[in-house]
């Protein structure tokens, strides 16, 4: 729990959401992040930019992904090469198509919730 509770330090941010490396994961991965304080997200969009094809795959991936709709969750790398010369663009393209974008929280059940095979949370 160090990186949390240096982040905290330095941000004054509590995290309280995790997503599994690599989307993988599992009940027990989801019930130790719970008992950790923490609760588990996947996304739902791939935005692909880790394999730095280039700023127009990007954004052409995420705006004809068949799963893009409201409450999406599009997942970008901060470590990829092209990702942020292509957010302006796509965040326009989108908001342009009539979405938004809110904070996760704002998204996500917190209670009475299991996570189906696609990663989306589905009231119990």
């Amino acid at each position: 729990m160090k990186v949390h509770t240096k982040v905290q330090e330095l941000t004054g941010y509590e995290m309280f959401l995790f997503r599994p490396p690599y989307g993988d994961y599992d009940n027990a991965v989801v019930k130790t992040a719970k008992d950790c304080g923490y609760f588990t997200i996947q996304w739902d969009v791939d935005s692909l930019d880790w394999k730095d094809y280039g700023v127009d795959s990007i954004i052409k991936t995420v705006t004809q992904h068949k799963h893009l709709g409201n409450g999406s969750i599009i997942l970008c790398h901060n470590g990829a090469k092209f990702t942020a010369q292509a957010l302006d663009t796509l965040i326009a393209t989108l908001k342009n198509e009539g979405y938004s974008f809110v904070p996760i929280s704002e998204l996500i059940y917190k209670d009475n919730y299991h996570m189906n095979h696609e990663g989306r949370q589905i009231k119990n």
